[in-house]
């Protein structure tokens, strides 16, 4: 059945530039939408053109990046005044067809997001790779980070200095891998952008990070052999503050609540004025992976480490159009479903 307001092409161009906006590995955006204008609803697509197979054999990382967009599509949504219903792998016989959102009517109070500053946060927040300042972030703001990730269905455990020491040791025994491994920084170099390049997908090398001066830090090396495109090394903050999400089963639609759940801890932070970066390293090896998991949770499944703090906001980086991304032909809005 239609609902009362159709969509026109400002609104999917709204909902579609916050999908776009959230985080991805590498900044690949795999992702692609399709539009069926008639029942108001929004597909999200697997890009199989836009994956890392040494990196992320699995694709759980893009289902995590897919499930990010998720969320922003669902914030846009509300902010619009639309109700999303989302359904995760809603047909088997379509394994590419990641998520539906289903525009379903008006909002009313009760459907309103906790922190109406969250759509806002989608355009601010950036993945920052320099250094914190090391100042403590206020509990209360900890405890919001916390829930929101308990609220889309994972869990943030937010460690103390013996704890987040030994989560970094596999995240460096990862970095010291990949570094080691040809194809991979091969494959991870293909999606760095030089200076003045017309891209709208991968990294800006200006948006790259330094490496630690103290060594304590494993920051990702996305430069590889390129030294001379490396930054200067600076000193990072001598008390990381961490947070490692997870969830307790490990399938793809955990995979993509996972997603979703970042996304509401990475913007909740950047309400709060924070910066943010991933660290992923261990997650892309089996063993590292699980070294990772909570020693007194049998049913621990690690997915990223979100470093947060105070510091300097990150660098831009490029994005394909929304509208684009959902009719590769131009944006084009029909009464039937469009997909690239």
């Amino acid at each position: 059945m239609r609902t009362r307001d159709a969509l026109d092409a400002a609104t999917v161009e709204s909902l579609l530039a916050a999908a776009v906006a959230a985080p991805s590995i590498h900044n690949t955006q795999p992702w692609r939408f399709g539009l069926d204008v008639h029942h108001q609803v929004l597909e999200v697509r697997s890009a199989p053109q836009r994956t890392l197979p040494l990196t992320d054999p699995l694709h759980r990382a893009q289902y995590l990046s897919v499930g990010a967009a998720v969320f922003n599509l669902r914030l846009a949504a509300l902010h619009l005044g639309r109700r999303p219903e989302v359904r995760l792998l809603p047909d088997p016989y379509e394994p590419g067809l990641l998520a539906t959102v289903r525009l379903t009517g008006s909002v009313d109070a009760e459907d309103q997001p906790a922190d109406p500053g969250l759509y806002e946060a989608i355009a601010r927040r950036h993945t920052s790779r320099m250094p914190f300042t090391g100042r403590p972030v206020p509990e209360p703001i900890v405890a919001e980070m916390t829930a929101a990730a308990h609220a889309a269905g994972a869990r943030l455990h937010v460690p103390d200095i013996a704890g987040t020491r030994r989560l970094l040791r596999p995240t460096a025994a990862a970095e010291a891998r990949n570094h080691a491994h040809r194809d991979r920084t091969a494959e991870t170099l293909t999606w760095i952008t030089a200076p003045g390049r017309d891209s709208s997908y991968g990294i800006p090398v200006t948006a790259l990070g330094p490496p630690d001066a103290a060594g304590r830090m494993p920051m990702r090396d996305f430069t590889g052999p390129l030294r001379a495109v490396r930054r200067p090394a600076l000193w990072f903050e001598r008390h990381v503050q961490l947070g490692l999400l997870w969830t307790a089963h490990d399938r793809r639609e955990d995979w993509l609540r996972a997603g979703q759940a970042l996304q509401y801890v990475l913007l909740t932070a950047t309400a709060h004025g924070l910066r943010t970066s991933l660290l992923h390293q261990a997650m892309e090896w089996p063993d590292l992976r699980a070294a990772t998991a909570l020693p007194r949770h049998k049913r621990c499944h690690p997915h990223v480490l979100i470093r947060f703090g105070y510091g300097p906001d990150g660098a831009v980086t490029p994005r394909a159009p929304g509208l684009s991304a959902a009719a590769g032909a131009g944006p084009r809005i029909t009464t039937g479903r469009v997909s690239p």
